[in-house]
């Protein structure tokens, strides 16, 4: 019987995760599968990491309930096996840009039905550094608001959260410059930046930067997006407002397609991924690693098996 590893996250967006937790092993069982269950408790040594790390490479599918972050750690576990099997994510998290980026319904029992009978979509994976991302990696000015903003505020505001964060921090945000050597193959610029992102999403933390970019998930390319260093807090505001329309045409704002780009800070620079902390580097490489990882979604492609199970 193949086995499905269902993670379970708890902790993330309501606190809900949990109360799927016997639809998702039925539905497992009824799709054929043997169910492995674990709940993700990092602080008693059961991080996704490291449980797909002992249990992945017997799995034809693993299947994650949590927010965009428990999904990050899960595809960096992934991502280092030798054998990657499929993913299935049943979305429970404050903002889940990256399911809603590529399909995956926020019903909880639909997005159950797409994890087991769906159908399978490669996607591009973000690597950077030592580390990989879903849909981004981004620096500057905003990126600590995700996993800053408390966890109640998310609850009960969802992407109301973020943005009142994010307007509490302009006046401190103002003043935010790095100055960066950014490579993207023979091409160099130099210049002072207050942000910087590489997504592979047409959201982020609800804000839909790309609304009219066409984002692909699966073209080997992520959007680059980079705000150069405002002359004050008018200016600042002004790119905010030009980016919650979902169209990066600002002057101050610089928007392409990459494969790969390469940064160099004069000092470390802070990332966040996937609204994680990302880790600090003074150099940061990333590169898009095409179909690295393949996902249920879609439409359901199979028709439901019955259950049946005999009485002793």
């Amino acid at each position: 019987m193949k086995k499905a590893l269902i993670l379970i996250n708890e902790r993330a967006g309501t606190g809900r995760a949990g109360t799927s937790v016997m639809r998702i092993i039925s539905e497992a069982a009824r799709a054929g599968f043997e169910p492995v269950v674990f709940p993700i408790i990092p602080g008693a040594g059961l991080t996704s990491e490291s449980l797909i790390a002992t249990h992945g490479k017997d799995v034809e599918l693993i299947i994650c309930s949590g927010g965009d972050g428990t999904l990050n750690h899960v595809v960096n576990g992934i991502m280092h096996l030798e054998r990657r099997p499929r993913l299935a994510f049943v979305p429970s998290g404050s903002t889940n840009d990256f399911a809603r980026g590529i399909g995956i319904p926020s019903n909880k029992a639909r997005a159950i039905d797409v994890a087991l009978y769906g159908g399978v979509f490669a996607y591009d994976v973000g690597s950077m550094n030592d580390k990989y991302f879903n849909y981004v990696a981004a620096f500057g000015a905003f990126t600590e608001i995700s996993y800053d903003t408390k966890q109640e505020w998310k609850n009960v505001l969802g992407y109301a959260a973020y943005f009142l964060n994010a307007l509490a921090e302009l006046f401190q945000n103002v003043h935010y410059s790095r100055h960066l050597k950014i490579r993207i193959g023979d091409t160099v610029e130099e210049g002072d930046y207050v942000f910087g992102a590489v997504c592979n999403s047409a959201s982020v933390a609800g804000m839909p930067l790309f609304g009219k970019a066409g984002v692909k998930q699966n073209d080997g390319k992520m959007e680059l997006l980079l705000i150069r260093t405002p002359k004050n807090l008018i200016e600042l505001q002004a790119i905010v407002a030009t980016l919650r329309k979902g169209n990066p045409s600002h002057p101050g704002i610089s928007f392409k397609q990459i494969s790969s780009v390469i940064f160099e800070a004069d000092e470390e620079l802070m990332w966040t991924t996937d609204g994680e902390f990302g880790g600090s580097y003074q150099k940061t490489e990333i590169h898009v690693l095409k179909h690295a990882v393949s996902i249920m979604t879609g439409d359901i492609l199979m028709k439901k098996p019955v259950l049946r199970i005999g009485r002793d």
